[in-house]
């Protein structure tokens, strides 16, 4: 069941994974570590700042990221991760001229004149080439020697050190010059990976109108409206923060928040998110939330935090580089002093394939292959209204074996609704007396403030239910009630011209000595069909039965179909009555049901399913199911108008747009992140072992060795980056 409570996003102090009650820190700046706390920095957040490298273990030194400015807070040393001098990378215009330098100097070596003259030209063009391009790199690799830090600016600094000693100065340049220019193409890949969720916050306009104290609108900047403002949104215009409607009509484009392309009519009372777009008609809201803390801000600074976090394969990748990078050190030892001992190579050959290796140790490829592909899912996944809150859920969702489903809220809307009406006895009752009971039905039910009792009240005025529709036109006003008396537990009672008339349940009725057989018969009918019944009666009897249902959400079969199509077995589980529970659970598709729970009996149902099918994830929008949803190995919250602060903070996944098939989609896209994730890997270690295999037969060559490590790391980034293009199963 909905609590009353409506928070929006957690409040801070709650237990579970929450979605930040204020902005954190850019992750940009700090180093890589798992953030499991808090980050208490005060930043300005309207502007972008580029997300937490992806590529920083142990061993590696490949951070593949941009530099940081000052504005982040944090000192210039924050922006270089395990070794990786951001600023160390020359502009494309460089390395340019680097490359043609390099050529110049390989086709020298070539075709030049013996001589030392024309040597010492050589090595000139050669040491230019690698001036313009990588005394940066050459520099950072040298103090990394001297820490004692072996990423691969130190690996490549021995390297190009080591073909010049041997004469290889040509294949030092190009090399150099190579690898500077993968690394840019990398770079400008993972910023599109890292920074694609920022661009969200662009949405969101810099400007509002707000109402000023002289009555008159007045262009403002967002970040100086204040809470409780007036804010008027033109049609066509973005809304510039979060807010609600207090004056007109439109429809409103919220794809950015909710993933749903679908239009969504909009009037007074309704929430606006920032970012969203104000297609058709003038709309007033209320701020609600200030700059920095809309729905839009939070999603963001959530998946940052998220793609900051290492997933598991991402954490024992970066075990294995630690390990990885010493060893294969340890092998290009062995190979440059074994070689010429134990296989007649001559100790420049040995030499120069132990520099191959060096080049070729640097994991980049396959630490880099994990995060680009996380992120890019996160990304995609918040683009479309599923906010993953880390890498692990993201991992997690694909082991899925059952979901359990909440009713209230979840499968259904949480809204009792109008489903059906008939006067009683039915067909008894003329045209003009079907008139008269809708009449009195309205007038009674609109004065009473319980859900069931509005929600008749809204589809008589409206002309919902099929026989509604015929007979609404009320002729009575809302003063021709008097004596209006509410019975708790029981309904309502008032006299309408004179007549005495009671608004209630069959409890009421039964007491008033006015129930029958064929009554209870047709009541037992409707609640066969999961719905509530109230009853109209005078002091003859009962006039007419109102039908009242939480009715399904449109979508809910749909999504009931997905999951079991991926093999997952779907289970209701909820604290209404077990016959209302199963009616719900038959019409979306789901054979498994059980009612009248209390929180701590999903708990224990939670367990046995856990146990008796495997990972199970609960799915739920209430204050009673945060319970369930901590317990689950994933917990899924409604996150739209309904759901409260408490579920949002404890779930690992929040669905914005309340849409059920989302769940099939987190499973389908946590599966195919799985799988490019080790296609990445298979493909990174495949490239490593068949280089390793050329140096020790002595075949490898310096620039064929950056060629196969930088264009191994672009491939896998590459084939990462197309999980950003994910739409899921729509």
């Amino acid at each position: 069941m909905n609590s009353t409570s409506h928070s929006r996003w957690p409040l801070p102090g709650a237990q579970g994974t929450a979605l930040p009650p204020t902005p954190p820190a850019p992750l940009a700046a700090h180093p890589p570590h798992d953030h499991d706390h808090d980050h208490d920095h005060d930043h300005d957040h309207r502007t972008p700042a580029p997300a937490a490298s992806a590529c920083a273990p142990a061993g590696c030194g490949c951070s593949h990221g941009s530099s940081h400015s000052d504005r982040d807070g944090h000192g210039a040393d924050d922006g270089n991760h395990a070794g990786h001098d951001h600023g160390a990378l020359p502009g494309w215009a460089r390395v340019g001229a680097a490359l043609a330098l390099a050529l110049l100097a390989e086709l020298w070596h070539l075709f030049a004149p013996a001589g030392h003259t024309w040597q010492a030209a050589g090595m000139a063009l050669a040491a230019a080439a690698i001036a313009l391009s990588g005394l940066g790199i050459y520099r950072s690799g040298l103090r990394d020697l001297a820490r004692l830090r072996l990423g691969i600016h130190a690996l490549m600094a021995v390297a190009v050190t080591g073909a010049f000693l041997i004469g290889q100065w040509p294949e030092a340049a190009m090399v150099m010059a190579l690898y500077v220019a993968a690394e840019r193409i990398e770079d400008g890949a993972m910023d599109r990976a890292r920074h694609a969720i920022r661009q969200l916050l662009a949405l969101a306009p810099d400007s509002a109108d707000m109402l000023g104290s002289d009555g008159q609108f007045q262009r403002v900047p967002a970040r100086s409206v204040p809470l409780g403002a007036t804010v008027r949104i033109a049609p066509g215009a973005r809304v510039p923060l979060d807010g609600t409607i207090t004056r007109g009509h439109s429809a409103v484009n919220q794809a950015p928040i909710t993933g749903e392309s679908a239009l969504a009519d909009k009037g007074p009372g309704k929430p606006l998110y920032a970012g969203s777009i104000n297609t058709t008609g003038e709309l007033d809201m209320r701020v609600t939330s200030a700059a920095g803390q809309t729905t839009l801000d939070r999603i963001v600074h959530a998946v940052e935090q998220a793609q900051a976090s290492r997933a598991p394969t991402q954490r024992f990748i970066d075990r294995f580089a630690a390990l990885y990078t010493p060893a294969v050190l340890v092998l290009a030892v062995a190979l440059a002093v074994g070689a010429p001992l134990l296989l007649d190579w001559g100790w420049r050959d040995a030499l120069y394939q132990a520099l191959v290796l060096l080049v070729m140790a640097c994991p980049c490829a396959l630490v880099i292959a994990t995060p680009v592909t996380v992120v890019s899912a996160l990304t995609a996944a918040a683009r479309h209204g599923i906010l993953i809150k880390g890498g692990s859920a993201l991992e997690a969702a694909r082991h899925l074996r059952a979901v359990a489903l909440d009713k209230t809220g979840t499968l259904t809307h949480g809204q009792p609704t109008l489903v059906a009406w008939q006067t009683w006895p039915e067909g008894a009752a003329s045209a003009t007396q079907h008139t008269a009971t809708a009449q009195a039905a309205l007038l009674l039910a609109a004065r009473s403030d319980h859900p069931v009792s509005r929600a008749i009240a809204q589809a008589l005025q409206a002309g919902a239910g099929s026989a509604a529709a015929r007979h609404t036109a009320p002729t009575l006003s809302a003063d021709a009630v008097e004596h209006f008396t509410a019975l708790p537990g029981r309904g309502v009672q008032g006299h309408i011209n004179g007549q005495p008339l009671v608004l209630g349940n069959l409890r009421l009725v039964q007491e008033r000595g006015q129930s029958s057989p064929a009554l209870e018969a047709a009541l037992a009918q409707h609640a066969e069909q999961g719905r509530s019944v109230t009853l109209l009666a005078d002091a003859h009897g009962v006039r007419a039965l109102f039908a009242v249902a939480d009715t399904l959400r449109a979508h809910a079969p749909e999504a009931i179909a997905q999951l079991q199509a991926l093999g997952i077995t779907t289970v209701v589980l909820s604290g209404d009555n077990l016959a209302t529970v199963q009616a719900i659970a038959r019409e979306a598709g789901i054979l498994e049901a059980r009612g009248a729970l209390l929180p701590e009996d999903k708990l224990n149902a939670l367990a046995e399913m856990q146990q008796r099918l495997g990972a199970t994830a609960m799915v739920g929008d209430g204050i009673n199911d945060a319970p369930a949803l901590a317990r689950a190995d994933i917990g899924f919250a409604m996150g739209g108008n309904g759901s409260t602060g408490m579920a949002m903070e404890t779930a690992t996944v929040v669905l914005m747009s309340d849409d059920l098939r989302r769940v099939a989609d987190t499973v389908g896209l946590s599966r195919r992140t799985h799988r490019v994730l080790w296609q990445n890997i298979a493909f990174a270690l495949g490239v490593k072992v068949l280089f390793f295999g050329l140096a020790l037969a002595g075949s490898a060559t310096l620039w064929m060795a950056v060629l196969a490590d930088m264009g191994a790391s672009l491939l896998v980034v590459a084939n990462g980056l197309r999980l950003r293009r994910w739409r899921g199963q729509r």
